[in-house]
């Protein structure tokens, strides 16, 4: 990349928390952060918020009388949102841009409005605005009362490495100076979950690690599901206050055999990885934050196209869904935050049931990951 793009700020809401601090805490230690749930008389696991960011939530909501029927998708992004703002230093004088997608939306509140519907035969009034995707873009431009354009989509589980790509394209043109870019998903409801388990991808594992992101010899699928939010400020130029880079970026789109698939080596990845990594010597990558779902064919596809395009020299590769689940439409985001969190504290924060790596050199480059169903992959490389 020719254009300099600087992360001036990253903030996020998850089952990790919403305190930079406490985050990197929790990744420090080797518990994860699912809990039971029942479902049909089974027991699964999902990963809820914990108790604190619950509470900021509650706070949000009851914080303005028009927030009190939002969705939690919408919340979750304006509580990330306004850390982020807080902690990149801008203001309401200054005209950013905002970019906050969501896989699913409004999962929670369209599920009960629709299920109203369905008892009653009546719509309520409030039943389509605050269902319709923008309204997650727009709500957080509302809250945080900005000038600049505001955006929001959809492109499954890499909306949020979407939304990059999207703030990266704006600056690069000269058509902004700020933009913030993000993911939110608040998909934990009985009926995603349910769908999840018709694709045969959720976790049916009693095993301590429940979702097995990143093992590569696991018999079934492990997939489990998050929720959160999480955000980061783009600025142009190289800033004094700069968490790290964007030093490349890549995407591609997988030529499907069938709705949900990816090819044996992950060719969309192997294409977006390459362009992210057009101008940059392999050696010099650290460690990559892989998508890794934990479904069989997920992580292996994805490993075999690193093992295609980095031969026998890997990174030091790691994920964060055998910790949070999988986010979804925030996953990307949320990995880029262990990213530049692994930087900052110069530590590799593997996957604790997974062959141990060892990590011999600073941490100073790293890459990210995502991908969705329609094969829609983007990839991400940070630099300190």
């Amino acid at each position: 990349m020719s254009t300099i793009i600087s992360i001036t700020a990253i903030a996020s809401i998850s089952p990790l928390g919403a305190d930079s601090k406490i985050i990197w805490e929790n990744y420090l230690n080797h518990n994860h952060c699912f809990t039971e749930h029942i479902l049909d008389d089974k027991k699964t696991f999902v990963a809820k918020l914990d108790t604190d960011s619950e509470d900021v939530v509650a706070d949000l909501r009851v914080s303005d009388i028009k927030y009190k029927s939002l969705d939690k998708s919408v919340l979750y992004a304006m509580a990330a949102s306004r850390q982020a703002m807080q902690n990149a230093g801008w203001t309401q004088n200054d005209v950013f841009g905002i970019n906050i997608g969501s896989s699913r939306g409004a999962t929670d509140l369209f599920e009960k409005h629709y299920r109203d519907y369905l008892e009653t035969g009546k719509a309520h009034t409030l039943a389509s605005p605050t269902t319709t995707l923008g309204n997650i873009s727009s709500w957080v431009s509302h809250d945080l009362q900005s000038s600049g354009p505001e955006i929001s989509h959809s492109i499954t589980c890499s909306t949020a490495l979407h939304a990059v790509l999207n703030g990266v394209a704006w600056l690069s043109a000269g058509m902004a100076d700020k933009f913030m870019v993000g993911g939110s998903e608040a998909p934990l409801t009985d009926f995603t979950i349910a769908q999840m388990r018709a694709l045969k991808i959720y976790s049916n594992s009693n095993e301590d690690y429940p979702n097995r992101a990143l093992d590569l010899d696991k018999k079934q699928n492990t997939m489990i599901l998050g929720e959160g939010a999480a955000v980061c400020c783009l600025e142009i130029g190289k800033k004094a206050n700069a968490l790290a880079y964007i030093e490349g970026i890549g995407y591609a789109t997988e030529i499907l055999e069938h709705n949900i698939s990816i090819s044996a080596e992950a060719s969309c990845f192997q294409k977006s990885m390459k362009m992210a990594l057009q101008n940059t010597d392999l050696s010099e990558v650290d460690v990559i934050v892989m998508h890794a779902p934990g479904t069989i064919k997920g992580d292996l596809t994805e490993y075999k196209a690193i093992e295609k395009i980095f031969g026998e020299s890997l990174p030091l590769l790691t994920t964060n869904k055998w910790k949070i689940g999988h986010t979804f439409g925030a996953s990307g985001i949320l990995s880029m935050e262990l990213a530049i969190m692994m930087m900052q504290h110069n530590r590799f924060i593997g996957v604790p049931f997974a062959e141990v790596q060892i990590q011999t050199k600073s941490i100073k480059k790293v890459l990210i990951n995502a991908v969705g169903f329609g094969g829609n992959a983007v990839s991400i490389l940070l630099s300190l």
